[in-house]
């Protein structure tokens, strides 16, 4: 009996050694939309809102170490611009002035997934480091600590190949004050 036990022991080991050796995970390379209120508080802006449309990409990988849960890396970079009054001591106002700016975010996490047919939901808490940099007369740039929580959904069209859509609630400390980010994400996964 302790023999049967001991093979079973050893096919068992053996099976998940060699289900370890072939990595499963994902691809994902698509468009990245962030609405963010991330101008330099340096800025003396009017209107004082300092928000605006970012546009650009998004790239992740994710490598699974159990069926349900992964590890994901994730990259992106987004654009965007926003016209205002920049405004010195009273009486000097300079009036439309554009302002563009860069956010490069580098995140690290965990994410959780279940496949239900041709659906994956996803959830997933990132954290890593973000950078902005302006394009204003004085050339502001800042670095910060980012977090990244949140989730989506992908279809698969075929074996291998999906469709992603994610939101996220992305925060940052950008020119000493905290930002709560939306950020959307969409495009191609490719499952290996």
């Amino acid at each position: 009996m302790r023999g049967y036990i001991k093979i079973i022991l050893f096919a068992l080991a053996s099976a998940v050694a060699g289900y370890a050796q072939i990595p499963s995970g994902n691809v994902f390379v698509g468009y990245s939309y962030l609405r963010g209120n991330v101008f330099s508080q340096s800025i003396l802006l009017q209107p004082p809102s300092r928000s605006a449309n970012f546009n650009g990409w998004e790239v992740s990988l994710e490598g699974k170490f159990l069926p349900f849960i992964g590890i994901v890396a994730d990259v992106s970079q987004t654009y965007g611009s926003q016209t205002f009054s920049l405004c010195g001591p009273a009486p000097l106002c300079i009036s439309g002035q554009r302002v563009d700016s860069r956010v490069l975010t580098g995140m690290l996490g965990a994410r959780a997934s279940f496949s239900v047919k041709r659906f994956t939901p996803f959830a997933h808490g990132m954290f890593g480091g973000a950078h902005i940099s302006d394009s204003h007369a004085s050339s502001n740039s800042d670095t910060s600590f980012a977090t990244a929580i949140g989730g989506g959904l992908d279809y698969k069209f075929i074996k291998g190949v999906a469709w992603r859509f994610q939101g996220d609630e992305l925060h940052t400390h950008f020119f000493g004050s905290g930002q709560n980010n939306f950020r959307f994400a969409t495009g191609l996964v490719l499952r290996f």
